[in-house]
């Protein structure tokens, strides 16, 4: 019988970190076994600025997810992002010794590697090199060079760059947490994976995924990933003003944007008005929907403004490079009321909500359809084609409620000497019998849960020392 290959993503966002365990179903869909998801502390704008609270935070997820599943996960592909990431486009070639030989998949690699020694600036490193359109001696547009001949092999690379020390803080979080990092991927292209068809990456589409700490654009054309960009705004953003004008505090702003919020102003009317209770026994606060709407309008407005700035950059207005099959939103802030119409008005494309269901079984829960589990699907997806094994069955073993131990008791009676001896020696004390016993019991059998546990932490110890020694 096959293994089942499990396939576990984590998604550490500014807002939430969710940890989804998966596997492909006999029809290749992707049926989840387990969702585990926590507020995230310790990271702003995508990037790890408190370590023990993200560990703190990772390891609920986790746990939460394996409680759920009845999966013990081993290791995870996790989302890198953050503003730190930029992109560059970059041209190489080799030259073969023999033309003679078919191009095989040694010659790709090469060729990748060569772009890996590409020199970044002090404290960046490359993340993904992503392989765009191949030249064979001179002949270009050439999308699949394996099996071909040809002396000199030319490629133009889409090149993902970002902070080292990020992303090691990254590792680090994983590892301290007891579990090991399979794989890194840029969040954007994992949101994609989940939420695109490979008509409209054929097409030409720009993929905006809103989240809690940043704004991440993907754009594809010919079924190639073009242009990458991160905007360091997101939700939160919005939540922070509406926060400051309505002079009421974080948590109620949250839940006004996503109860009542709305990107569109003209929608509320004048009279609509929401109130708030007051904080220990003070009057409650009334707010105009209006003026909330205005709020967050004129943040998303800013946000997709910047979008549409990186779009022009990457040049949608040559016919060539034309986005047929225009915008598709997701994250968490694609669930805002009339987020769609916004974006269309501003950039004059076609815009639609993306969810992540075409790739999930029929019986998953309608939750992780939402645009917010977008990331966590795609790393999960991610996961699936790298073959890991990420988890492994919790085999449990009934252990009785209340476990007793069995004392046996031996008495061994010890026989008081002759009278004739006490009169050989008076000055003896006359012994007493004695009763000695012996003591046994059961020992309580050990779960092979706690079995797990116990030989994961030796390995979670054996894993920092690794990190440390091997930390530059």
């Amino acid at each position: 019988m096959e293994k089942e290959n499990i396939a576990v993503g984590l998604d550490i966002g500014t807002t939430k970190i969710v940890a989804m365990i998966g596997k492909k179903n006999e029809y290749g869909k992707l049926e989840i076994l387990g969702v585990g998801k926590s507020k995230s502390l310790g990271v702003a704008r995508g990037v790890v600025n408190n370590i023990t609270q993200t560990i703190q935070s990772i390891q609920l997820a986790i746990t939460e997810a394996e409680n759920k599943s009845g999966y013990k996960i081993k290791d995870v592909v996790v989302g890198i992002a953050g503003q730190h990431i930029r992109s560059i486009q970059h041209s190489d070639y080799i030259s073969r010794s023999n033309a003679e030989e078919v191009i095989g998949g040694k010659d790709i690699d090469l060729l990748i590697n060569q772009v890996h020694k590409l020199a970044m600036l002090p404290g960046e490193e490359i993340i993904h090199v992503l392989p765009q359109e191949f030249k064979i001696d001179g002949q270009s547009d050439i999308k699949e060079p394996i099996g071909m001949y040809g002396g000199r092999l030319e490629s133009s690379f889409h090149v993902v760059v970002g902070q080292a020390s990020s992303i090691r803080n990254v590792g680090r979080c994983i590892q301290s947490s007891g579990i090991e990092l399979s794989g890194l991927t840029l969040e954007p292209l994992a949101s994609a994976d989940a939420v695109l068809s490979q008509e409209e990456k054929e097409a030409g589409v720009a993929l905006i995924d809103i989240g809690g700490g940043t704004t991440d654009l993907a754009i594809f054309k010919d079924g190639i990933i073009r242009h990458t960009a991160v905007i360091p705004f997101g939700g939160n953003v919005i939540t922070d003003d509406i926060k400051e004008g309505c002079s009421i505090i974080e948590k109620q702003a949250e839940l006004l944007k996503v109860k009542f919020g709305s990107a569109w102003p003209g929608e509320n009317k004048d009279n609509e008005i929401v109130s708030i209770p007051g904080l220990r026994g003070r009057e409650p606060k009334e707010i105009s929907l209006k003026n909330l709407s205005k709020i967050i309008h004129a943040r998303v407005v800013e946000i997709i403004e910047q979008v549409f700035a990186e779009i022009k950059a990457y040049g949608h207005e040559d016919p060539r490079k034309k986005l047929i099959a225009g915008i598709v939103l997701t994250g968490g802030g694609a669930n805002l009321k009339h987020i769609k119409q916004l974006v269309e008005y501003i950039t004059g494309m076609d815009t639609r909500i993306g969810y992540p269901n075409e790739h999930l079984a029929g019986n998953s829960d309608e939750e992780i359809s939402s645009p917010l589990y977008a990331t966590a699907v795609g790393l999960v997806m991610n996961s699936i084609e790298n073959k890991t094994q990420s988890a492994v069955k919790i085999e449990t073993q009934v252990v009785p409620e209340k476990v007793t131990f069995q004392k046996e008791y031996q008495f061994d009676t010890v026989k008081a000497p002759e009278p004739a001896a006490y009169q050989e020696q008076p000055a003896e004390p006359k012994p007493e019998p004695v009763a000695v016993y012996h003591e046994t019991a059961q020992p309580k059998q050990e779960s092979t849960e706690v079995k797990i546990r116990k030989s994961f932490f030796d390995k979670y110890v054996d894993k920092i020392k690794e990190f440390l020694d091997n930390a530059e």
